[in-house]
């Protein structure tokens, strides 16, 4: 018998190791027995020699023939779970799809060609079928379609391609062949701009370097993708392209596949489990040449992988708030490195860590500075509150730059990234206000549905018709969110065609689409949203943006809000005047003389990058400094506290080490547990990884830790 070790998903910061009857390689998973539990591990090694004196428990089952990761898989996790001190079992978990964790395997992936009769067929056949001819041509021009290919092209398409299949002209077959990328011509001319930007990352193919494609809003930064990926494809390789929110991958997949051809798929969390587990084995085979897909796809498996790409890389999405609080563009900049390929991290508004890198000439900048012909950058202009009265969250001035855009039959968009009627729902007699009972935090007012919610934790209740604690009869809605924004909207413009883009109106995936679809077909006149609308999207006949209320992070307590906030607006800026047509944006603010909006009036991201990193460098703030935060929460209320001070007092002194006082969380109770948190700061990033490492082997020996739910972040996002 052999000893093999394996990790878990447990979390438990260590492996266990086992036996069986010959060697097992690495990144195979099996079936062992833990306590009174059987769970599915992966054996990450064969030890040279295992505890002496231990009585190792049998393997029970080896669900795979060959290795489910591969050697550069597992060096990635192993790096992911050293850099970020998380558990190696989860890690080795959290890089696989749902089923694959189960121990289930991978179901064939569907695929749907034409049979002889159907590439015979011509378009006359169908008649007055004209969906059914639709598809057909679909088909035939890709020469073949996979589930998920079909999903690209729209919804409610699966009687269709019944009634094909009942005519005999498409059949159903298992392709396990590496279908040849079909690349067409770009219908768009590259600027010299972008040819420059091309150029310099394909002369690097072959060999790591790091480039920040910075380019303003629709300076086309996709065509620049698009141009790289069909050199690579042309190679024989393969890439990763990776985005910030699903919202974003079917329209991007769409483009590369009309592009590529048949060998574009898109991964992420919508996905069902055993479509994202075909999708994830068809690109470790190499039957999937692109890869788009949201923050998990950064672990996905390519064998020939020449080319990641890290869309809008500033983008707080692309950390993990919770568990394994990982950072996808960190890692897929570690992956290049490791494989020896490029990476380009394209945005228009870089995060300060990747702008520094590039000054400093670590990333290679690669600059798109205008729209191109006939496309100028929107005007910005800022509405001082403190002159012009706002009703229900909307100026005069506003309101009336809607009406022009409509009597020209252009569309507008307003931003306000607060949905829910109003923030606060107050007793004008006795100054209550509603609270949540599990969390330091108001209920937001939901009108359409009568209902008082809670965003952080879920809680919700009727809205009372009398204040619960005087019984005063008329409560006052104070503040504004997008469904008061859209009552205010529709009765100043009663004739235009609104609708409102947030989580309590779009519930799914084919709904955001749709409604993507009747902007594009000039069905709505103007946009009421939040985030969801801010980025990526193209809307040609959008002329107006309208930032609502600009200063929700003026103040914020995060050393990140500033960064966050101009980077928010200068997005849903960059809605504005994408086609021929001016566009312009109005930003709304009670506060004009903020430092913050000089550089954001000229939308003038490298002026806000210098003001921005000296505020950086005089606190000793990323990315000067390295920060890990460590936090605690626990259902008692001075607990986390206590955990924590231990710990700081365990952490004894360091030089190159800073230790700052346990303090409560921003939101210092969440759903019905107390939270606090200790920062710890250094200004070289290995002494700070050697320093957390000795200091996490002695957390366990505080005796208040099996009762507090803690975790580490390195390198987090923001201090909340």
């Amino acid at each position: 018998m052999v000893a093999i070790r394996v990790s878990l998903p447990v979390p438990l910061r260590r492996s266990f190791d086992y036996e069986y009857e010959r060697p097992l390689a690495p990144g195979v998973r099996v079936r062992v027995p833990l306590g009174r539990r059987v769970l599915t591990g992966i054996v990450i090694e064969v030890p040279a020699a295992p505890v002496a004196g231990v009585t190792l428990r049998p393997i029970l089952e080896v669900i795979d023939e060959q290795p489910l990761l591969s050697d550069e898989q597992l060096q990635l996790l192993r790096f992911a779970a050293d850099y970020y001190h998380h558990p190696l079992g989860e890690v080795l978990f959290a890089a696989l799809p749902a089923g694959l964790k189960r121990g289930q395997g991978v179901v064939p992936l569907k695929t749907y060609k034409l049979t002889p009769k159907g590439r015979a067929a011509d378009a006359a056949h169908f008649g007055r079928a004209k969906r059914q001819a639709a598809l057909w041509q679909a088909i035939k021009a890709a020469g073949a379609m996979t589930e998920s290919d079909l999903k690209i092209l729209g919804t409610g398409l699966r009687p269709i391609l019944r009634a094909l299949g009942a005519q005999g002209l498409v059949e159903e077959c298992e392709s396990q062949e590496e279908p040849a990328p079909a690349i067409n011509a770009s219908a768009v001319v590259l600027r010299p701009d972008q040819r420059a930007a091309c150029a310099a990352v394909a002369a690097t193919y072959g060999h790591f370097a790091a480039f920040l494609l910075f380019g303003v809003t629709g300076s086309g930064k996709t065509e620049v993708y698009l141009e790289l990926l069909a050199e690579v494809l042309a190679a024989g390789g393969q890439a990763l392209v990776l985005v910030p929110e699903i919202g974003l991958t079917p329209q991007l997949v769409a483009r590369l596949s009309a592009r590529l051809g048949a060998v574009v798929g898109m991964l992420h969390s919508g996905l069902a489990s055993g479509e994202r587990a075909r999708l994830w084995s068809a690109a470790a085979t190499g039957r999937i040449a692109v890869v788009v897909g949201t923050r998990s796809a950064v672990f996905t498996p390519m064998r020939r992988l020449a080319l990641v790409i890290v869309d809008e890389e500033h983008d707080p999405s692309f950390k993990q708030q919770e568990g394994f609080r990982y950072h996808a563009r960190d890692l897929a900049v570690w992956r290049a490195k490791h494989l020896g390929v490029p990476v380009v991290l394209g945005s228009a508004t870089p995060s300060l860590e990747s702008y520094r890198h590039a000054r400093l000439g670590q990333y290679h900048m690669l600059t798109l500075p205008n729209r191109g012909p006939r496309r100028a950058l929107p005007t910005v202009r800022l509405i001082d509150l403190g002159r012009e009265s706002a009703r229900s969250g909307l100026s005069a001035p506003l309101v009336e730059a809607l009406r022009g855009r409509l009597a020209r039959g252009e569309q507008a968009l307003l931003f306000l990234n607060r949905r829910g009627y109003a923030p606060v729902l107050l007793c004008p007699e006795c100054r209550w206000h509603a609270p949540c009972d599990r969390c330091d935090a108001r209920l937001t007012v939901h009108l359409g549905r009568q209902r008082l919610r809670c965003h952080h934790c879920g809680r919700e209740q009727a809205m009372p018709s009398a204040c619960p604690s005087c019984g005063h009869p008329k409560l006052l809605r104070v503040g504004e969110g997008t469904e008061r924004i859209e009552e205010r909207l529709r009765g100043s413009l009663p004739d235009a065609r609104i609708a409102r883009v947030d989580r309590d109106t779009i519930g799914s995936r084919p709904a955001f689409e749709t409604l993507l679809r009747k902007v594009h077909g000039h069905e709505i006149d103007v946009l009421i949203g939040t985030q969801m609308l801010a980025k990526g999207h193209d809307f040609p006949n959008v002329t107006l943006v309208g930032v609502i209320d600009a200063d929700q992070g003026l103040h914020g307590s995060d050393f990140r809000a500033d960064e966050q906030l101009f980077s928010q607006i200068v997005q849903v800026a960059g809605r504005a005047g994408r086609d021929e047509k001016p566009g312009e944006v109005l930003i709304q603010t009670h506060h004009p003389g903020h430092p913050l909006w000089a550089p954001l009036i000229r939308l003038d991201y490298d002026a806000f990058a210098e003001m921005a990193l000296r505020d950086r460098r005089d606190t000793l703030f990323p990315p000067y400094a390295h920060c890990a935060l460590m936090r605690a929460e626990a259902r008692a209320p001075n607990l986390a506290t206590r955990f924590l001070e231990a710990a700081r007092q365990l952490a004894g002194d360091s030089p190159d080490v800073v230790l700052g006082c346990v303090l409560p969380a921003v939101l210092a109770r969440r759903a019905g547990y107390y939270r606090a948190q200790l920062l710890a700061t250094s200004p070289r990033r290995a002494t700070l990884q050697t320093w957390l490492k000795v200091w996490l082997s002695r957390i366990s020996d505080i005796p208040d830790a099996p009762r507090v739910r803690w975790s580490l972040d390195v390198d987090p996002y923001s201090l909340f």
